[in-house]
């Protein structure tokens, strides 16, 4: 669970992110077509995952921050017994 302190992290920082998008897009968020509308909460939405994000991730170095944010999936180690070549097999026989 997140400590106090970085929930209001998070809030402020979704705070000055959002009213500045908003600022910029008003219209696409007041547009007559859902389309448009639906793009501009998406974006908002965005913000609010990398404000959770940033605020989360103070222990991290700023390359490991941009990673997360990204979306850049951490490499998985694979047990030593595993071939990467065969991940895509998963239990089918060999001949």
């Amino acid at each position: 669970m997140a400590k106090d302190d970085t929930i209001e992290n998070r809030v402020y920082l979704f705070e000055s992110l959002a009213s500045s998008y908003i600022s910029a897009a008003s219209e696409m968020l007041s547009s007559d077509d859902e389309a448009v509308r639906a793009r501009a909460r998406r974006a908002l939405a965005e913000l609010a995952y990398v404000s959770c994000v940033v605020s989360d991730t103070g222990h991290l170095t700023a390359e490991q921050v941009r990673e997360r944010v990204l979306g850049t999936p951490e490499p998985q180690l694979l047990p030593p017994d595993v071939d990467p070549d065969d991940r895509g097999a998963r239990g089918k026989k060999r001949k």
